[in-house]
This record gives structure tokens, sequence and C-alpha cells, in this order.
């Protein structure tokens, strides 16, 4: 099975970091990047920016907006896919991920979501 992991974390408080912290904190993060990457079980990981474009359907037309339509501080800074024959490994596989390996996440409002993937076509 294909599970899509969804890494999020809270944008005020890492806006708040200074650039040296943020870089410092990133390179925290390889160590464990490539332990899950070392499973073998990884079939993509994007590392997302912050900026968003947004695409609604309204009364037949298509609107683009610039930003999030929500009030929400969190956003999604992590995708990754993996392959996993349950979602007891699914689990397993991402909690290898820094939002729950490192001691930082906690005070960023790091965390993950996995869901199955019911569909999955590739064209790499």
């Amino acid at each position: 099975m294909i599970f899509v992991c969804m890494g999020y974390f809270d944008k005020d408080k890492m806006h708040q970091l200074p650039s040296e912290e943020f870089e410092t904190l990133m390179a925290a993060c390889q160590p464990h990047m490539g332990a899950l990457k070392k499973t073998g079980k990884v079939l993509v990981d994007a590392g997302l920016d912050s900026e968003v474009t947004s695409l609604k359907r309204r009364e037949g037309k298509v609107y683009v907006t610039d930003g999030l339509e929500t009030t929400s501080t969190e956003l999604i800074g992590s995708v990754f896919l993996i392959e996993a024959d349950t979602l007891q490994q699914a689990i397993e596989l991402a909690a290898l991920h820094p939002t729950t390996q490192l001691d930082e996440a906690e005070k960023f409002g790091w965390r993950t979501d996995i869901r199955p993937v019911h569909t999955f076509t590739s064209s790499l």
C-alpha cells in the first residue's frame, strides 16, 4: 500500500526564527531524513515553500487566490509518499521523520498526518 504523509508546522512560530537558527534546525533534520530514506520505503519526498496559491471554483468560474483561505497558522512543510504493508508499518516509518524525532518539534507545532492513497500513477 502507498501512504501520503504530510508534515505540518506552525508558521508564526517558525517564521520568528532568525535565518541562522532556521538553517541549524533544518540541518538537524537531515540525519532523521537519511534514516527514513534508508528504509527504501520512501517513494517521493518534497519540502514545500510557505507561499500558497489556491484555485477555487465558484459559480462556474475558477478563482486564483494568493495565500491560504484559512485563519490557521498551520502549514504543510513536507510531503512524502511511503510504501508499507499496513497502516502500522506506515506509522512506524513516518515516526522516523523529524516531526516526531526532534525535541524542537513540540516548540514549532510539528506533526505528521498519514493517509492511505487509493489511486497512484507515477510518470517518473
